[in-house]
Formats: C-alpha cells, structure tokens, sequence
C-alpha cells in the first residue's frame, strides 16, 4: 500500500488505503468513531494549517450551538438575585440567533505564544488563568476503568480566550481593537466573580481552594441541606485555611471542615443543575447581558470558542473517550468560567482539576491514576508548563496557538487520526 506521512505536532501519523499504525496502536488501535452530526451551523471552507503539511479538504459541518435560548430548569433551590450591573455595557436583546455569528480569519504570523503568566496587578486572581466524557443521552457512561482514550485539555488561550483579552496580547497578536479586547476582558471577569461570589460560595472558599471538586467529600456527613442556611452557620474561612486544605489528611477542626463539605457539594450540585442551562441560573435581565457578551466575544475572536467546542463534541461523541480540564485557575472561578463560556456539557464537574496549588504535573498523575495505564492520553494546549509535562510523561502533545489548529485537530478527528 502506498504510504503518506503527516506531521502532527509531538508525533507522527501514518496513513494508507487503511490506517494500520499510527498515534495508537494494539489494544488502543483507531477505531471509527461516532458520526459528528449534531445542530447546524455551516462553516466555510478552512486555511491552511500550522499543525501540518497538507493541504485542506474539508466539507462543511454541523455542530450544537454553544449558546443557552432556552430554560427548562427551574432555579428554586438558588434565589438570591445578582448584585452587580455593568454600567458601560447596557443590555440589548438578543438576536434571534445569537450563535450565528460570522467573521473572515485571518491566519495571523506565528510568534511565541504570550506567557500567561503575565497578571493585570491589582486584580483578583486574574494573574492566574480562571469549562465529560459522556453525552446526556446516554444512560450508561462507562466506568473510568473502560476509557480507552483521555483528551486533557488547558483552558485559558486553548479553549477560550479570555486572559489573553486582558493583558492586549491577542488583540495585538490578532489585529484587533485593542480597547475592545480589555472592555470585553474586564466585563467577562466582573461576571465570572460575581457567579463565583453569589453562586458558589468564592468568598467563603477563596482561601482554601481544592484540586477537585470531591477533595474534601470524606468529611460530609450526607446531612440534608434543602433548608440548611449557609449564611448563619459560623463557616468562616480562617486564617491559614489555604494550609489547611492543600492536601489529602490536613484538616481543620472536624464541625468546620464539615461545613467546607457542605458548600462544595453545594456547588457540586448547582453545577450539574444548571451546566446545560446557565441563562436559569442567571435569571433575567443577567441572562441577556450574558448573551450579548458571549456573541461580541465571539465575533471578536473569529468563533475560537465555536471552533473549541466541535473538537469537544467530537471527543463526547465517542463512547471510550473522555474530555479533562486541568486549568491553572482556582477551581471555583473555574467552574464559573466553564459555565459562563458554554462548556458544562464538555466537561462533567467530576472532569475539572485545578492545578493552582499543586501544578499541572500533579493533576496530570491523578487523571492517569484514575483512568489507568491502558488508556491512551492526549494533551492540548497552548501553554509551556502542559507540554513540559506531556514529553515528561510520553503523552502526545497538540498545540494550540490560533484558531487553524483547533480547525485540524477537528479535522484529525473526523478522521479517526486520534
């Protein structure tokens, strides 16, 4: 058989009449997979693409709008109002479609990606970067142990672009209005703190963040918390309580980390709530002002978040694969960031690590401790620490640094190269 070679990034991929050996091989062998064929929405014909040597040949496709226009869950459980309102921006009413966004991209030079380690001083963690492996229809999700492959991806410049909007980077990378960029930046982050601080409990959990959301699961007792009122049980973050929660076995006093339980299954449970409906969980006229915000950011970034999230989809579709978050933001703004950006139906709550604390290397042996050595792992992202870390551990590394590649690695997955 004749034999072409392509080059992806960190690894190669054999193809002939049929793919015999390539990315995976024996018990993890390509297999085809699911048909992507979910909601439309068209795109036009692709350019070509940094991650590879070969020229494009794409049809258009179809894929499930990232945009909330409906709410089937009744917030009863959540009644507090939003407090903030953003005076700069007045709300419009959305489009009937607010998901068909269009614009012309422009593949842009290919400098170094911009370090995210770059921090707008005097910010609120926004120093630091701030979205499952089964679809909802289906009833029996396989157990961890049947996962055959884990596509673990980054947040911040990979999936969303977010801190990059902040500092001017991809404004400038991207020729884009730079005074635009910072407005939507700082506006995105208002309601990214604010969902944190009124929904899920920031502002008691800031000082004593978790790598996961059931970190401290053991020390919940089951009680009923329909009528329990956070608000008056004596929970105070105390000083130091950053120490105290950093790892497995330190503990505060028992009645305390009791009630730190408390307001993580709480939030455990907003977010399997409201992960497919986050204008519910907003209310109105917030939900609006949401929608809005979410179609000037992709029209700003030329539908990088529309693109991210087919590449998602394709990975959900198929029933041994699994998509992980490890993102170097705390995990409560993080759970607010994957639910204001569309992402709650990507990643299961169970999915999300924060490696803010402990570093990616860490987050990325316990998602192989749980997914077990016979899996396949794939690491995607734009950034130096979580390719370090792939080559450290023989993971296949896709890199991320504009919209092209999120393209072909769409591309390589309707093709069953991974």
């Amino acid at each position: 058989k004749a034999v072409t070679l392509f080059l992806f990034p960190s690894f190669l991929i054999f193809l002939g009449a049929g793919i015999s050996s390539g990315l995976f091989q024996g018990t993890h062998a390509i297999s085809s997979s699911t048909p992507f064929n979910p909601a439309q929405q068209e795109f036009s014909a692709y350019s070509s693409y940094s991650q590879s040597q070969y020229s494009p040949y794409y049809n258009s496709h179809h894929y499930n709008s990232p945009y909330i226009t409906s709410s089937n869950i009744s917030p009863a459980a959540i009644t507090a109002p939003l407090a903030y309102q953003h005076p700069e921006h007045p709300v419009m009413m959305p489009n009937p479609s607010p998901e068909s966004h269009t614009g012309n991209y422009h593949p842009p030079p290919s400098p170094p990606t911009p370090g995210k380690e770059e921090g707008i001083p005097g910010r609120r963690g926004s120093d630091s970067k701030l979205r499952g492996r089964k679809r909802v229809i289906d009833p029996a999700p396989p157990l961890d142990s049947d996962i055959e492959r884990v596509f673990i991806w980054d947040l911040d410049e990979t999936i969303i672009i977010f801190h990059s909007l902040l500092t001017g980077t991809f404004s400038s990378r991207f020729g884009k209005d730079s005074s635009k960029a910072v407005s939507l930046g700082l506006w995105m982050e208002e309601m990214i703190f604010n969902l944190a601080d009124s929904r899920l409990f920031f502002n008691d959990l800031e000082e004593c963040d978790q790598v996961h959301i059931d970190d401290v699961a053991s020390d919940d007792n089951g009680q009923d918390l329909s009528t329990y009122n956070f608000g008056s049980d004596g929970f105070q973050s105390p000083a130091g309580a950053g120490s105290l929660c950093i790892g497995s076995g330190v503990h505060g006093g028992v009645d305390w980390m009791r009630k730190l339980a408390f307001r993580y299954r709480r939030v455990k449970e907003i977010y399997n709530t409201y992960k497919n409906n986050v204008g519910g969980l907003l209310g109105s006229p917030k939900r609006e002002e949401w929608l809005q915000l979410r179609r000037e950011m992709e029209v700003l970034t030329d539908l990088w978040l529309t693109q991210a999230l087919k590449a998602l989809a394709l990975i959900n579709s198929r029933p041994n694969c699994v998509n992980v978050l490890v993102t170097t933001t705390q995990l409560i703004p993080a759970l607010s960031k994957v639910l204001l950006y569309g992402l709650g139906s990507a990643f299961p709550i169970e999915n999300i690590y924060s490696a803010t604390k402990t570093g990616k290397e860490s987050c990325f042996e316990r998602v192989s401790q749980r997914f077990g050595r016979r899996a396949v792992y794939v690491v995607i992202g734009d950034g130096a620490e979580e390719e370090t870390v792939a080559k450290k551990k023989n993971m296949p590394f896709w890199r991320v640094s504009c919209r092209p590649d999120l393209e072909a690695l769409s591309h390589a997955l309707e093709m069953d190269y991974l």
